[in-house]
């Protein structure tokens, strides 16, 4: 049936969960949220907002409304959007490295929020949940800590417009290579200066990365941000346009810019540990992966 499809996505995502916070202990481990990467800020004001609207639901008791927030929240933001990007970082960063932390510190909150969020109607399930967090200690119900907390947490200026002018160029090159693996090309960001320029240098400040923010974002094998187009073209590059609409301090500040996304597939070899096309030569581990073994 269709509601046994939602649990078992439910469930699947619930493992990812729990899986990837084992060895992860919230007092001691968290990062403070302004040194948290930007995706994983925007995740925890995601999650607030799914609360409120959660908790609105209960208390006009519209249990329809519980399940299309919960199911939409759990198949479009974590499963399809969120859990895609940071796997790279969950499994092939060294596992006390602060970039898998921060991802970590938003994981928990997630969890947290998402049991109390579907124990009135799933009960069984939220306990079994609350019974395998690794660093939860007494009491192990989830009916006996109480209500989602929605204390309201620092937001850094800009934080919602770079991540959602990054998806929104993230979908033009996603879209423009269907059925192909985005980790096969570069992609080439132009954007004339301006807000838009420098909110996006909050996800990358070197011209060209494979390891920023950005590129994580992209999920491409690098990623370049320029203010004015690349002198060299090479022919079949795929070239997409766009426009982003800015709006800072309530509104006092518009603008509009216009940006280009030019997709090129990349000339690098694909690393044996993390499967992105991030390395020099054929078998050979990227900068990154030769940095975490060395470390181990």
């Amino acid at each position: 049936s269709a509601a046994r499809d939602d649990i078992s996505k439910l469930r699947n995502t619930l493992r990812f969960l729990l899986g990837n916070l084992t060895g992860f202990n919230p007092e001691t481990d968290s990062v403070p949220v302004k040194n948290m990467y930007v995706i994983d800020q925007y995740m925890l004001h995601l999650i607030q907002d799914f609360a409120t609207k959660i908790t609105d639901s209960y208390k006009q008791y519209d249990f329809g409304k519980v399940v299309r927030l919960l199911k939409a929240f759990y198949t479009r933001e974590l499963s399809s959007f969120y859990f895609s990007i940071v796997k790279d970082r969950l499994y092939c960063e060294n596992e006390k490295d602060p970039k898998r932390r921060s991802c970590q510190t938003a994981l928990a909150e997630i969890l947290d929020v998402l049991v109390r969020a579907f124990a009135p109607i799933l009960p069984h399930l939220a306990e079994e949940v609350f019974q395998h967090i690794p660093y939860v200690t007494e009491p192990k119900s989830v009916f006996r800590t109480g209500w989602i907390n929605t204390s309201s947490i620092w937001k850094k200026p800009g934080l919602e417009e770079a991540v959602e002018s990054a998806c929104a160029m993230r979908d033009s090159f996603l879209g423009s290579i269907p059925g192909k693996n985005a980790a096969e090309y570069e992609v080439i960001i132009v954007i004339e200066p301006g807000l838009l320029f420098e909110i996006m240098e909050m996800l990358q400040a070197e011209e060209t990365s494979s390891t920023s923010q950005l590129n994580e974002l992209m999920m491409a094998s690098q990623t370049t941000l320029l203010a004015q187009e690349p002198r060299e073209r090479t022919a079949g590059d795929i070239e997409l346009t766009g426009t982003f609409v800015i709006n800072l301090e309530g509104g006092d500040i518009r603008e509009e810019s216009s940006y280009k996304v030019i997709v090129v597939p990349t000339a690098r070899e694909k690393c044996p540990r993390c499967w992105k096309h991030t390395s020099e030569t054929a078998d050979a581990l990227c900068p990154r992966c030769a940095e975490v073994i060395g470390a181990k």
